[in-house]
């Protein structure tokens, strides 16, 4: 069969793929015999489409999931998506709107109907697209936050945790989205500088003259003030405190108080209270029994307790109220000011501070389990500066905001009693209607009697139940599935929702199973532009990943996510990494084309030894990189296990060993090599394969003839085994005198097929053994000879201590020589000075593996022995001067 010249992903991609989905490849069940390997997805937004942070995030999950598939464990990839309450409702009014529906004229059934239309038709794009990119998701598995089953679960906890008395209701100031006209978590509210105004307003003091100046960025809650504050030990301020002053727009007589909280430095040292609009105010209110009057409607505009500007929005208010102030005489002046605005992360709108009737959930005492073993490492957080992060958060946990005013999303189980703002809580509403005629003694109840909570929960609410619901670990805690694939391996998802969802898995974990949802928890990093700036469409600097994956195909994508994406840290991505990883695929592919198109005499032996010594050689470094792999995998150094790949496919197997295998030109290699060079071949495969499954799938089933189930992706992985450390030690030294050859040939224009006579002087010949056979075949070295001397008119170079050099025909320019000699001291002295710092960092000796530090010290030797040399040699060359 005649090999394609180019490698052609897209087919490969959707051939495989589909292969691989036929034959259940991905499919998981309990299995005694097996340990299991359990990852759940981050479920993405149902409203949502693949962007590079799925793409990074899902990559790594699927290397880890495929890795752990060939090393035997039962591996179980869960995938499944969010309902995203307020994206998702916001998406469906925006269709509604462009119908020509409006959301307030449908009653919620209704509603609801367009909604889950919606979600039909709409939510498994995203599922779709991680397909493309090889995600080995248990398909069969998926899995939606509102499901049936998965609802009943988060209804079910609400119940649980409102019997044990960790959930209330009550009046709080809560973040008020007015655009989606609902309450949102402070994780849910992001901060951006802007430039605004400060006002400076004029509040006359009640029954006598003069006034106190109040700064304020607000001047439209000025409706709402109940107070003036000064601190206690303001001086200038103390003689007002006990009096009163005339709130400006509505004549409001309002105390003057005293409070610590008041920053002295601040505007002028006076603040107004408006206890329904501001966190601290009403912090303030409560210690001072303070009225509180909310001045806005739920869409953000003035309602008629404010007195003035009814129906107006906010926003207009606000200019209208300083007009008004400046018309009064009480604007005294108004100054530019920067200040942070908090920001709905879903909607946009400016974040209003709103006392509501909400929900709860007490975080203090839940919360201590999902701390104390995060404190201890029984969960490992990777990297582990994320670690002082969590723990701030769950020292001293606000209790969670878990009611949204929505409709999309799990209706809150609280039915109230007619008539009264009495309730009750349960799972189902006949079982409400139980407890109603329980608590009333009314036998005569009806469902109809019944009024069900209009708000439901955060979505958040849902997923923090996701390890476990995903396997109905909620409503039936002793299934099969959840014993045995829970606790789950290790999370992979954003450092930016280690509040929103990380810490209140683990949490749930401890609450409902009695341990940890997952041992260990990878944070990967934000992918941002080369310029820093995070990847959006505002700002065009996010490329579409189906594009890339077209242009140049998943393996390609999934290497050039993963060159430079250490945990934790952002990624800065470039197009140039998925090219690079594009090139990696056509040098695998590039590779096979060789090997597959050489003649094999068959029952042929090696002849000249060279062969069997690159076979060994090759041998030893798989090995070698097989426990570095290992190493890297257990630290989730996932970046460096690809480079680590990288390297021993197109350096070590392209570059040194195909070269040193190649049979002459038109001659047959013999079988023993080939068949060797075979069994290599599928071997990188095997390891290469969680990075790049699509063409080490292709490339398995062409090296030998294979059936169609025989899939890579079920073969076993490679495991270490003894390898020569002497080989690889050897011919590290024989690479180095080639490469300085094929240097000196490349400086000196002398063609590679120019025999070549080679003197050395060397401490130990027994050092290069049996590599020397490499040395002659790939430096074309036909005449050798050992030496006690220097030889002249001859090039030479160093390989540590020994001393090589290459007898030419033509005239050698010495002080050429001095100067290339000057810049490779120059080069060695500067890579000195890096390796001693890291011997010299007491955190790297302690903690990285005892071969890695053996060899950073062998480096150091090696460059002051051959500084040595070099020096000793340019004493030489100036004396011929």
């Amino acid at each position: 069969m005649e090999l394609a010249r180019k490698y052609n992903p897209r087919e490969v991609e959707d051939k495989w793929f589909a292969v691989w989905m036929k034959n259940k490849y991905f499919s998981s069940r309990p299995n005694p015999d097996k340990k299991p390997f359990t990852i759940v997805i981050p479920p993405p937004n149902v409203t949502g489409v693949l962007h590079m942070g799925h793409m990074l995030n899902n990559t790594i999950q699927d290397v880890l999931v495929r890795k752990a598939r060939m090393q035997g464990y039962e591996a179980c990839w869960v995938p499944g998506t969010d309902h995203a309450s307020i994206a998702t409702e916001a998406k469906v009014v925006a269709k509604l709107k462009e119908q020509g529906i409006d959301k307030n004229n449908l009653s919620r059934d209704e509603f609801m109907t367009h909604a889950w239309e919606w979600k039909e038709k709409h939510g498994g794009i995203i599922l779709e697209q991680l397909k493309k990119l090889g995600a080995s998701c248990d398909w069969d598995r998926t899995k939606f936050t509102m499901d049936e089953a998965l609802s009943e679960s988060v209804i079910k906890v609400f119940v649980d945790l409102y019997q044990k008395g960790k959930i209330y209701r009550g009046v709080r100031m809560v973040n008020w989205d007015p655009q989606a006209k609902t309450a949102v978590s402070d994780e849910e509210v992001v901060y951006k500088e802007e430039q605004s105004k400060l006002y400076f307003v004029n509040y006359k003091i009640a029954g006598e003259k003069g006034h106190v100046t109040i700064a304020t960025t607000r001047p439209e809650t000025i409706l709402g003030d109940t107070a003036v504050c000064v601190n206690p030990n303001d001086t200038r301020f103390q003689h007002l405190i006990g009096k009163q002053v005339v709130v400006p727009l509505v004549n409001r007589v309002v105390p003057v108080i005293a409070d610590e909280y008041v920053d002295m430095e601040f505007g002028t040292g006076c603040l107004k209270i408006t206890p329904a609009h501001d966190i601290n105010d009403y912090e303030i209110g409560i210690r001072h029994h303070l009225e509180s009057i909310d001045i806005f409607n739920d869409n953000g505009t003035i309602h008629a307790r404010g007195g003035m500007f009814v129906g107006e929005d906010r926003f207009k208010a606000r200019k209208l109220a300083a007009k008004q102030l400046e018309a009064d005489g009480l604007l005294e002046k108004v100054e530019d000011y920067r200040n942070k605005i908090g920001l709905s992360e879903r909607t946009n709108a400016a974040i209003e501070p709103k006392l509501s009737m909400q929900w709860f959930l007490e975080m203090k005492e839940i919360s201590k389990p999902a701390l104390e073993n995060v404190l201890n490492d029984n969960i490992r957080l990777v990297p582990p500066k994320f670690k002082n992060t969590y723990n701030h958060w769950l020292e001293n946990p606000k209790d969670w905001c878990i009611s949204r005013q929505l409709w999309w999303g799990q209706r809150i189980p609280a039915y109230y009693l007619p008539n009264s703002n009495e309730f009750v809580v349960a799972e189902t509403a006949q079982e409400a209607l139980e407890l109603a005629k329980e608590k009333t003694g009314n036998n005569n109840l009806s469902l109809e009697d019944l009024r069900q909570d209009e708000d439901v929960l955060d979505t958040w609410f849902s997923s923090w139940l996701w390890p476990i619901s995903v396997f109905d670990g909620i409503r039936y805690p002793d299934n099969d599935d959840i014993n045995y694939y829970y606790p789950t391996s290790v999370l992979v998802t954003g450092h930016d929702i280690i509040f929103f969802w990380v810490a209140r898995m683990i949490i749930s974990g401890y609450e409902y199973r009695h341990e940890m949802p997952f041992k260990d928890v990878y944070f990967t990093g934000m992918v941002r532009d080369s310029q820093r700036r995070k990847m959006s469409k505002q700002l065009g600097n996010s490329p579409d990943p189906l594009d890339l994956i077209k242009e140049y195909g998943a393996d390609g994508v999934r290497t050039g996510m993963l060159f430079s994406s250490p945990a934790g840290n952002d990624l800065l991505f470039d197009v140039k990494l998925c090219e690079q990883g594009r090139n990696f695929a056509n040098k695998i592919w590039n590779a096979f084309r060789l090997v597959k198109g050489w003649t094999v005499a068959n029952g042929v032996a090696p002849e000249n030894g060279s062969d069997e010594v690159a076979i060994d050689w090759m041998e030893a470094r798989i090995n070698q990189a097989l426990v570095e792999l290992e190493d890297h995998f257990a630290k989730y150094r996932i970046s460096d296990a690809l480079m680590t790949i990288y390297k021993l496919i197109w350096s070590d197997f392209c570059s040194w060993y195909l070269e040193a295998i190649k049979p002459d030109f038109e001659q047959p290699i013999d079988s023993y090599t080939f068949e060797k060079t075979i069994a290599l071949f599928e071997k990188l495969m095997q390891i290469a394969h969680p990075f790049m499954p699509f063409i080490t799938e292709e490339i398995w089933h062409m090296l030998k003839d294979r059936d169609e189930k025989d899939c890579i992706m079920i073969a076993n992985y490679p495991e270490p085994h003894a390898f020569d450390t002497d080989i690889l030690a050897r011919m590290d030294k024989a690479m180095e005198v080639i490469t300085n050859i094929r240097n000196i040939r490349q400086q000196k224009q002398i063609s590679p097929k120019e025999p070549l006579k080679v003197f050395a002087r060397l401490e130990n010949i027994e050092d290069y053994h049996p590599a020397t056979k490499l040395v002659w075949k790939l430096a074309n070295i036909s005449d050798f000879d050992l030496v006690n001397e220097k030889v002249e008119n001859t090039l030479s170079f160093h390989v540590g201590a020994d001393e090589w050099f290459l007898a030419l025909d033509q005239e050698i320019d010495h002080q050429k020589e001095i100067g290339i000699i000057e810049e490779e001291i120059k080069y060695l002295q500067g890579f000195l000075v890096s390796v001693n710092k890291k011997l010299g960092n007491e955190r790297f000796v302690q903690s990285a593996p005892a071969q890695v530090v053996e060899l950073e010290r062998k480096k150091h030797d090696d460059a002051e022995k051959r500084i040595s040399a070099l020096q000793e040699k340019l004493t030489d060359l100036n004396a011929m001067l």
